[in-house]
């Protein structure tokens, strides 16, 4: 029998958890006009954000929007820092360590020592012990999160009616009966305890042990082709009939291909940057030297670009692209350079 967790409530509204909360959402965030204002009088505001919850006054505000781009156009939808932000980290300190539980090994996505890369080389892993790969995805994921079925998952674990009472005031924020918005700390978790369910039915009842996530992208890998093509139409009804999703790719291919999955091309023997992502770095780098140049952008901004690609590219195989884009020399002179001008003077 599936053990479900009540008397969680205290635990969200304490005093320390509540601030903990708070410090977690703020974090690279201190400089803000609405972090610096919510600092002024700090204790008041934390006590008024717990009275909120105690008094079950709490609501989830109306959403601001944004869109990016990059890596692919989306929609961001963001709530204020004051008091949904803090109220979110405050309730997912509680729930975080009983739902991460329920994860398999192979789930990589937003959680602590996972991620990209160490997903990355699990694939590799799985690419030499296979000949075949089956790589989907699911067509807009976070819009198409029913939130009936999402609560009915939330309840097999959770009893605790308080608690339940917040994530359901989360959950309906949102109108309609699908969506988990993207840019929500909730929206993360909410995804991966959605396609939990895909990964158990992946493991217990389809019996694939090589297989792999990362939020809405998935790979199994098999040395039958037939295995694999039977498990893409049985998952493709499991996700119609139990969580109301669509697959938008489905490919079935041999490992020698290559697969393009986590930002990366892997190959059997090595591992290449994702072509667009290549593309990407070119275009980001190119664009802070010329910020840079013009002091439009601090050393601080510059070397946190420079930094990013160049964990990227240690992960690959990409010593000719490193030199196209100078990327050793402008890690360099970044290093430990102060100003602008610091960084420049080494170039």
């Amino acid at each position: 029998m599936v053990k479900r967790y009540g008397n969680l409530w205290p635990s969200v509204i304490t005093k320390e958890n509540i601030r903990l909360s708070y410090e977690q959402a703020k974090l690279g965030k201190g400089k803000k006009r609405n972090v610096r204002l919510f600092n002024r009088d700090l204790e008041n505001n934390l006590e008024k954000i717990r009275q909120s919850l105690v008094n079950k006054t709490f609501t989830t505000a109306h959403y601001s929007t944004k869109t990016v781009f990059e890596p692919k156009r989306r929609t961001i939808y963001i709530l204020p820092f004051n008091p949904d932000r803090i109220v979110q980290h405050a309730v997912m300190n509680v729930l975080i360590p009983i739902w991460d539980n329920l994860f398999i090994a192979e789930s990589y996505a937003c959680r602590d020592n996972k991620g990209m890369h160490k997903g990355s080389l699990k694939t590799m892993e799985y690419i030499r012990g296979n000949r075949y790969c089956l790589k989907c995805d699911i067509s807009k994921f976070y819009p198409s999160i029913n939130h009936d079925v999402l609560k009915s998952i939330v309840r097999r674990k959770i009893k605790d009616k308080d608690v339940l009472w917040l994530i359901d005031d989360i959950i309906d924020s949102f109108p309609g009966e699908t969506n988990t918005p993207i840019g929500n700390f909730t929206s993360q978790w909410f995804g991966n305890l959605y396609l939990n369910e895909l990964d158990q039915f992946v493991r217990h009842q389809l019996k694939i042990k090589c297989y792999l996530r990362y939020c809405d992208d998935f790979c199994l890998f098999h040395n039958d082709k037939k295995v694999l093509n039977d498990a893409a139409a049985k998952i493709r009804q499991f996700l119609t009939d139990r969580l109301r999703l669509r697959m938008s790719k489905c490919d079935l291919f041999p490992v020698s291909r290559g697969v393009d999955f986590l930002g990366y091309r892997h190959f059997p023997e090595y591992i290449l940057l994702r072509k667009s992502t290549a593309k990407r770095a070119r275009k980001r780098i190119k664009k802070a030297v010329y910020n840079l140049h013009r002091h439009k952008i601090t050393a601080e901004q510059f070397r946190s670009v420079i930094a990013s690609y160049d964990g990227w590219m240690k992960w690959a195989k990409t010593y000719n692209l490193r030199i196209k884009l100078d990327l050793d020399r402008l890690r360099e002179a970044s290093k430990n350079a102060r100003t602008a001008n610091d960084i420049l003077a080494r170039l």
